[in-house]
């Protein structure tokens, strides 16, 4: 089982941080995990991404042109990103703000109001990325919630621990999502 995913979208939308966390709880859950960030000098609103590889094999490259699952929170993103998922693999999008949709029909396609949702029923915009996390653990079950959990608590910075609680709202309300 190997999967091939992208997060995309622009810096401080906590893309790396999404790859970073699913590939922490894959690695403690045994899997063959690749993680390669890209982002401009400018970060914190440019674009970045990260593409994470997990496998019960060896991963021969962490290079990848096509996905299996592409998560995209901006519009540059879904406009790159969209013709790059493999036919039959996933895409999920941040809807509140893309305009217009995907138009792909040849992949499973899940828009995601996160930004909404985050900002409107958890009252902070801040945890939109768990949201879509927790939609994506849901569909694909790529790692368990509880191994999630536990990279959450072992790669967040102590002093935002008191966050924990909220950011599993936000995954228990993306999975409600979809």
């Amino acid at each position: 089982m190997l999967q091939e995913m992208i997060f995309a979208g622009f810096g401080g939308q906590g893309v790396l941080s999404m790859g970073t966390l699913l590939a922490y709880a894959a690695m403690k859950e045994g899997n063959e995990v690749s993680w390669m960030p890209s982002y401009g000098p400018e970060m914190r609103g440019g674009t970045a991404n990260c593409i994470v590889n997990i496998s019960d094999q060896p991963i021969s490259s962490p290079i990848v042109s096509e996905f299996d699952v592409a998560v995209v929170l901006n519009n540059p993103s879904l406009r790159k990103f969209e013709p790059k998922v493999k036919p039959g693999g996933t895409l999920f999008w941040e809807s509140t703000n893309i305009k217009p949709p995907p138009s792909r029909t040849d992949i499973d396609i899940y828009a995601l109001p996160a930004i909404e949702k985050a900002t409107n029923e958890l009252g902070n915009v801040k945890v939109m990325n768990m949201l879509i996390l927790g939609a994506l653990l849901k569909i694909k079950n790529t790692v368990k919630k509880e191994s999630l959990m536990t990279a959450l608590k072992n790669t967040l910075p102590e002093r935002y621990h008191h966050l924990i609680p909220l950011n599993e709202k936000a995954i228990e309300l993306g999975m409600s999502l979809v």
